[in-house]
Order: C-alpha cells, then sequence, then structure tokens
C-alpha cells in the first residue's frame, strides 16, 4: 500500500484529470495523504498554457521530488516538449494523452488487494469531462499540440457518471472539456444541447452548468436547452480573447465582436465571464481600447485576464512585441474593469434571493456563480436573501 498526494494546476479539465488519477489509486488500496509532505507518491498534473503555468508546474514538481519518493508529471505540461527536461531522478514524465495517464501511474505504483470500488471527490459540485482536444488550432494556443483533436464521450457514459456523482451526494454537476461545443455521440444521436437536456432530467442533479462555451457554439439550440432545464445555471463562460477584428483575425479565431456581441447581449439574464488575452502581438493601444468597450457592452461581469505568452509550436510562437510593461498596465487597467462589473452586478442582487450552494465555510455561489457569503452548512444549498457587498462577493442572510 503507498500514500499519495495528487495535485493539479491549471483549468477545470486539469482537475478532473487529476481527480481521475486519485479515484483510481484509491480504487487499488492506496491511501490518499493529509497535505502533500511526506507521501510514498505525488501526482502532479501539469498546466502550459502560458509561460508562467509551465514556471509554476515545474515548481510543483521540484518541491514534490523533495518530499515524496516517486513523482509523476502528467497533464498538458508533460506533453509539451521540453517543459521538464532535466528532473530529479525519482520524477517520471507521464506523456501520454490525459485518459491513459490514471493506468499508467496505478500500473507503475501497482495494485493491492484491499480496494474501494468508489470513491468520492471531496468537493460540493463534481466535474464531469465529457469531450477532450481541439481542433481548432488558433494561432497563439498550444493546447491541440499537446491534447490533440477533439474527441468525445460516448453520452451513456457521460450520463452513468452523472448518476454516480448524484448518488455520491454531489449536489451541483459541471460539465466540462477543453471545446465543450465540439460534443457529439452520432451514433446515440447526443448533441450538446441534447446531453444538457438528459444531464438535468437525472434525480439528484440539483444544478448543472457548462464550464466553458465557445461563442461560435452558442446556437439556439444550446440556449433553449439551457432555458428549459431547470436546474441548468444561469451562468455561461464565453471566451472573447480580444474584442478588435485585426487581432481576432490574427488570432484566427473566426469571429468578430459584432458576432460576439451578437450572440451575448440577448443572454442579459445570464451572468456572462469571459478570457481575454492582453498583449497579443497584433495589439495597439487602439486595439485594447475596443476590447475594453466590447467587455462592457457585452454585460461581461468577470474577466480572467491572460497576458500573451508566446507558446512553442504555435503560428505566433516567435511573435512578442508587446513590452511587458505595457501588458502589465493593461492588464491592470482590464481587471479593474472586471471588478467593477463584478460589483454592478453583485448589486443588483442586493434585496434578492436565491439558492446557494455552500462550498466551503461561509462561501457559497448562486444559481448564477455570483459568489454569496453566508453561513450554512457546507454542501448543501441554503435559501439566501442579499443584504449588502463585501470584498469577496455578496452578503447574505438565510432567507
Amino acid at each position: 500500500m503507498a500514500t499519495f498526494s495528487v495535485r493539479f494546476l491549471g483549468c477545470k479539465v486539469s482537475f478532473t484529470d487529476a481527480q481521475a488519477v486519485r479515484e483510481r489509486l484509491l480504487a487499488d488500496g492506496h491511501v490518499e495523504a493529509n497535505g502533500d509532505e511526506g507521501a510514498d507518491v505525488a501526482v502532479v498534473n501539469t498546466c502550459c498554457v502560458t509561460h508562467e503555468a509551465v514556471s509554476k508546474s515545474r515548481q510543483a514538481v521540484s518541491r514534490a521530488a523533495r518530499s515524496h519518493d516517486r513523482v509523476y508529471v502528467t497533464g498538458c505540461g508533460a506533453r509539451l516538449a521540453g517543459a521538464f527536461a532535466n528532473v530529479a531522478s525519482n520524477v517520471s514524465v507521464v506523456s501520454s494523452p490525459s485518459d491513459d495517464a490514471p493506468g499508467i501511474v496505478a500500473g507503475d505504483v501497482g495494485a493491492i488487494g484491499c480496494v474501494q470500488a468508489d470513491s468520492r471527490l471531496d468537493r460540493a459540485r463534481a466535474f464531469v469531462k465529457i469531450q477532450d482536444g481541439c481542433s481548432f488550432s488558433c494561432a497563439f494556443c498550444v493546447i491541440p499540440l499537446v491534447r490533440g483533436a477533439t474527441r468525445s464521450r460516448r453520452a451513456g457514459a457521460v450520463l452513468a457518471e452523472i448518476e454516480r456523482r448524484a448518488r455520491q451526494g454531489h449536489r451541483e454537476i459541471v460539465l466540462t472539456g477543453v471545446n465543450l461545443g465540439c460534443f457529439r455521440d452520432r451514433e446515440a444521436e447526443f448533441t450538446l444541447a441534447r446531453l444538457v437536456r438528459a444531464a438535468g432530467s437525472i434525480p439528484g442533479v440539483e444544478r448543472l452548468r457548462l464550464s466553458s462555451i465557445e461563442v461560435n457554439h452558442l446556437n439556439d439550440e444550446l440556449v433553449a436547452a439551457l432555458r428549459e432545464t431547470p436546474s441548468a445555471s444561469r451562468h455561461l463562460h464565453v471566451p472573447l480573447q480580444s474584442g478588435d477584428d485585426g487581432v481576432l483575425r490574427a488570432m484566427e479565431r473566426r469571429y468578430t465582436a459584432a458576432h460576439y456581441l451578437a450572440k451575448v447581449t440577448p443572454l442579459r439574464d445570464f451572468n456572462l465571464t469571459a478570457d481575454v488575452i492582453v498583449g497579443f502581438p497584433a495589439e495597439d493601444d487602439g486595439a485594447f481600447e475596443r476590447t475594453l468597450e466590447v467587455v462592457e457592452q457585452a454585460g461581461i461581469t468577470k474577466v480572467h485576464v491572460f497576458p500573451y505568452s508566446p507558446r512553442p509550436g504555435t503560428v505566433t510562437a516567435a511573435d512578442d512585441g508587446v513590452p511587458a510593461a505595457v501588458k502589465k498596465e493593461r492588464s491592470v487597467r482590464l481587471r479593474a474593469l472586471s471588478d467593477e462589473l463584478c460589483r454592478r452586478r453583485w448589486a443588483s442582487k442586493v434585496g434578492t434571493e436565491d439558492d446557494v450552494l455552500v462550498d466551503r465555510p461561509g462561501r457559497g455561489y448562486g444559481d448564477d456563480y455570483t459568489p454569496w457569503l453566508v453561513d450554512a452548512e457546507v454542501g448543501t444549498f441554503v435559501r439566501a436573501r442579499a443584504v449588502g457587498l463585501a470584498e469577496e462577493g455578496i452578503l447574505a442572510v438565510a432567507a
């Protein structure tokens, strides 16, 4: 029997992949350590979406190598050539696809006789991966290189996992993937919209949410499914990346700012969040100003800001013309706008009530994924009334 720790860096897909390794080790009879110090085995599921992400991943692996007998590097960073060269002798880099990582790590660690058939995720919500990979190859993005072309799980397998998560007690299910709108099970005639309806009808699924959706996949069928499925959250994360058409063309993003606005403007009853890249090589001052305008026009309430970082193997790998100081200044301005837009939405909630899923002491999320600060038992829904604002979210009391 081995003791182990699992850590992930990056996105919700990385979290889901790390949990798959964790569950496999638990099922094989190994024991999860409290904290990440002193266990026999460490698994670090890495990220490589930016240079900083790779640096943080390498630091996490180095720390794990000093405190564990064996370390397994999995995830996107493990598949990026040269990212983990010259690692310590007790570190193994698993460069196989993410779906193969649990079996590879578990096979190397070895199973024991005493097994656990099922293992619960230690969270109020469960992330269920329905799709992996991307075939769009945006000029800046390394993900197609490290995760491969788009591919979908069978709908039956996804729904069976959701049923299992609901039985385990997870109150919210988040459908996640690299490019969710590409989900298809042609044999079973399932689109993402049909999957949303089917998942929302499973007993025990009290809230259902999409982790992210590209604007080109935000079609009438999907919007109708989200509106007509009672458990579907009124939250959509729709990456923007830039509000300038010239920058979007250089990024090879396949939409214009006007197209983005036309798709999201009718969804003002949803809480809209987005990703934006700051300092892309084609971005001048005017292009950045247009991005600020589109963010506000779109009704976006939270922006995840990513200073541009050239990635090896991409079209723009050798191009990084915007000075670091300019990227920093633009990032500060965009985050300030994001904070202002967040607080506007939070302020609009004062005096209203919502069902809040409490996922940590004193804090949870409303139906539209806005943060509420309310005292209630972790892992439960509480009907809450908004009474004010704080730095971290909406102040509330049980209604």
